[in-house]
C-alpha cells in the first residue's frame, strides 16, 4: 500500500521559470523546490502544458526539486518551422536533464509524454526510474478517428476543470502545430521501445481511460524488464491532475523502493477514495486562481519568463488555499 507524502521543508508553490534552448528552439522549465539530491522531471502530453501537472508537482517536492515541462509549440513554447518527431522531443528532453545537471532524475512522462520518456530512457541506461501515466498509442487502435473517439470517451469522465485546462492548453498550441505533431504520435511504436529500457518502471492509468486501456497497459507492463503497473478508479486520461494524491504517492513509493522491487506484471488496483461532498472553493480564491491565469497568459504573450512564473506562483498559492480548506 503506498505511504503517506511527505513534503519538502521547501514552499511547495513558489515557481521559477528558466529555458534550455537548442538553436532555435527552447523548453520552458517550470521549477519548484530547490534542495535534495532526486529530483523529478514531468513531461507532457501532445497540446498540453505543464500546468496538467500543477497539482502532482507540489505532492512530488519531497526529496528534490520537480522540473515540469513545456515543450516547443506546447505552452505558448514556439515551435519550428517544421514539426519535432518524438526522437525529437526526446533529444530535448536529455538536454534539459544535461543543462540543468541532474543525476538520474526520476523522469515522469504522460500520455504523449510517456513515448517521448520512453525513447530517451531506451538509449540512457544510467536511469534507473520512470513512471509512465497513461501510454499512447495502443498498437490495435493507431488511427486518428478512432483515437480521436477514445480521448472523447476518456474526456466525459474528466472533472470540468481538467477539461478547461485541455480548452485553454489546445487553444495556446494551435489547430495547426497540433496536427502537425499527431501524426508524428500515432505512428511512434512505443511497444518498440519498452524492452529496451533497464530503468524501474511504474506505468498508471485511470479507470476510465479509454485512450490507455487496461488490456493495451497490461501489455506495456509485459514489454518491460522491470515494471508495476496500478489502475485508480474514478480516474480518467488525466490521472494526474484529478488524482494527484493517489499518483504522487505511488510515483514517491516508487522512487523509495524501485531498486529492491522486482518485476511485477500483475494489475494493481487502488484502494477508491471516499466520496464526500466536495467544498466549493471561495470566492477570493476563485478571483485570485482566475487572475493568476491571466498574469502567466500575459506572461506567455510577452514572452516574459518572470510573468509566467509570479502567474504560476499566485494560481498554486489558490490551490493550496483551496486544499487546506478541503481538508480543514
Amino acid at each position: 500500500m503506498p505511504t503517506r507524502l511527505r513534503r519538502s521543508t521547501s514552499s511547495p508553490t513558489d515557481v521559477t521559470v528558466t529555458r534550455v534552448e537548442r538553436g532555435p528552439v527552447y523548453v520552458r522549465v517550470s521549477t519548484i523546490g530547490h534542495t535534495g539530491e532526486r529530483p523529478f522531471v514531468l513531461v507532457p502530453g501532445i497540446g498540453v502544458s505543464s500546468n496538467y501537472f500543477e497539482r502532482l508537482a507540489p505532492n512530488l517536492n519531497e526529496f528534490g526539486p520537480v522540473h515540469a515541462l513545456d515543450l516547443p509549440g506546447f505552452g505558448g513554447v514556439p515551435h519550428p518551422g517544421k514539426a519535432l518527431s518524438i526522437r525529437g522531443y526526446a533529444d530535448l528532453l536529455g538536454a534539459v536533464i544535461d543543462e540543468l545537471r541532474l543525476v538520474d532524475p526520476i523522469i515522469v512522462g504522460h500520455s504523449m509524454g510517456t513515448q517521448i520518456v520512453s525513447d530517451l530512457v531506451a538509449r540512457r541506461p544510467e536511469i534507473s526510474t520512470i513512471v509512465l501515466i497513461g501510454p499512447v498509442v495502443n498498437a490495435r487502435e493507431r488511427r486518428i478517428p478512432l483515437q480521436a473517439l477514445r480521448f472523447v470517451q476518456a474526456s466525459w469522465h474528466e472533472p470540468f476543470r481538467v477539461k478547461v485546462l485541455a480548452v485553454s492548453a489546445y487553444l495556446l498550441c494551435g489547430v495547426k502545430w497540433f496536427s502537425r505533431v499527431l501524426p508524428r504520435m500515432m505512428a511512434f511504436p512505443i511497444e518498440d521501445c519498452l524492452p529496451q529500457i533497464r530503468a524501474h518502471t511504474l506505468v498508471i492509468r485511470g479507470e476510465f481511460d479509454a485512450a490507455s486501456p487496461r488490456e493495451w497497459v497490461e501489455r506495456v507492463s509485459e514489454l518491460l524488464p522491470l515494471s508495476r503497473t496500478w489502475e485508480i478508479p474514478g480516474a480518467a486520461h488525466s490521472v494526474m491532475h484529478a488524482h494527484a494524491e493517489e499518483v504522487a504517492r505511488l510515483c514517491v513509493e516508487h522512487a523509495r523502493q524501485a531498486a529492491t522491487t522486482s518485476d511485477d506484471d500483475e494489475l494493481h488496483h487502488y484502494p477508491e477514495r471516499a466520496e464526500g461532498e466536495k467544498p466549493m472553493s471561495s470566492p477570493a480564491d476563485s478571483v485570485a486562481a482566475v487572475a493568476a491565469r491571466a498574469v502567466e497568459t500575459i506572461g506567455i504573450i510577452t514572452d516574459n519568463d518572470d510573468a509566467i512564473a509570479l502567474g504560476k506562483t499566485r494560481h498554486a498559492e489558490a490551490m493550496s488555499r483551496e486544499d487546506d480548506e478541503a481538508t480543514g
